[in-house]
C-alpha cells in the first residue's frame, strides 16, 4: 500500500476510534466519559454470574489478583451465521457475553448497508427505530471521516475489532434475562499486502445491553433498562481494581 493509502487507514481509524466509542448504544455519547462513575450513580448493577469466576483463594492471593492473572472466560462457539453475524448463543450469561463479543468483533461499523443487514438480525423489536438510528450514524461517521455516505469499507483497507476483557452485570429485577456488556476493546487497520498498520487504535471502551427473547439475544435500549446501567472502572490488565470491578480477559473457544 501506498504511503498515502497508509496514512488513510490511520486517518480514518483514529476518527473512527474517536467518533464511534460507544455510539452503537451511548446515542453518540463517548464510553470514555462514562467510564471511572462512582457507586453513587443510579442502576448499579450485580455482576452476571459467569462460569469463569475465580476459585477462591487466601487473602494475599486475592489481594494481587488481577484480570491478567485470573482465569480466562472462553467464549461460546457459533452454531451459525444470520446475515452476517454469529448466531447460536446460550441462554445463560455467558451466552450473552458471547453474543455482544460476536457482534462487536463482527459489526459492519462502517459499511451503512452491511450494518442496517446485521442490526436487522439481532436488535430487539420492542426498540423501534434503532436499526434507522444506527445506520444513520453509520452514515454520519462515514461522511466525518471523508467517505461518501453510502458504501462499502474504504478500497484496500481492512479493519479488525478484537475485545480483550468484557465486564457483564444482570441488571436488577430482570431475572437475569437482560444484561449489560462492557468491553474493552482494539482496533486495527491492515494494508493491501496483508501487514498491520502500526498505529492500531487501542484500549476502548462500549457496552451493549441485550435481551434474551425469542430463543436469542437481543440488543435493545428499552427506557426501563437503560436507566439501569452500569458504569464501571476502566479496564486495565494488571490492576487488581479492574478485577474487583468484575473485568474478565476473554478468549474465543479452539
Amino acid at each position: 500500500m501506498s504511503n498515502s493509502k497508509t496514512n488513510k487507514a490511520r486517518l480514518t481509524l483514529a476518527a473512527i476510534g474517536v467518533l464511534v466509542v460507544g455510539a452503537l448504544v451511548g446515542g453518540g455519547v463517548m464510553a470514555a466519559t462514562l467510564l471511572g462513575g462512582d457507586d453513587s450513580k443510579p442502576g448499579k448493577a450485580s455482576p452476571a454470574p459467569t462460569t469463569a469466576e475465580p476459585s477462591p483463594t487466601s487473602g494475599g492471593q486475592q489481594a494481587a489478583m488481577t484480570p491478567e492473572k485470573a482465569r480466562k472466560l472462553v467464549l461460546e462457539k457459533p452454531t451459525g451465521q444470520k446475515e452476517g453475524l454469529s448466531v447460536g448463543f446460550s441462554k445463560g450469561p455467558v451466552g450473552a457475553i458471547s453474543t455482544a463479543v460476536y457482534f462487536w468483533e463482527e459489526y459492519a461499523f462502517l459499511d451503512d448497508q452491511k450494518a442496517r443487514q446485521q442490526l436487522g438480525a439481532i436488535v430487539s423489536p420492542d426498540a423501534p427505530g434503532y436499526v434507522d438510528d444506527q445506520a444513520s450514524e453509520v452514515r454520519k461517521l462515514r461522511e466525518q471521516v471523508g467517505l461518501p455516505p453510502s458504501g462499502g469499507t474504504p478500497a484496500g483497507i481492512t479493519f479488525t475489532t478484537s475485545v480483550n476483557a468484557v465486564r457483564a452485570t444482570s441488571l436488577a429485577g430482570t431475572d437475569g434475562k437482560v444484561v449489560q456488556v462492557w468491553m474493552n476493546y482494539d482496533r486495527y487497520a491492515t494494508k493491501a499486502d496483508g501487514s498491520p498498520d502500526g498505529d492500531p487504535f487501542k484500549d476502548q471502551d462500549s457496552d451493549l445491553l441485550l435481551k434474551w427473547q425469542d430463543g436469542a439475544w437481543k440488543i435493545t435500549n428499552e427506557p426501563q433498562y437503560w436507566k439501569k446501567r452500569s458504569f464501571p472502572h476502566s479496564y486495565f490488565p494488571d490492576a487488581h481494581a479492574s478485577w474487583l470491578d468484575g473485568w474478565q480477559q476473554v478468549r474465543h473457544a479452539d
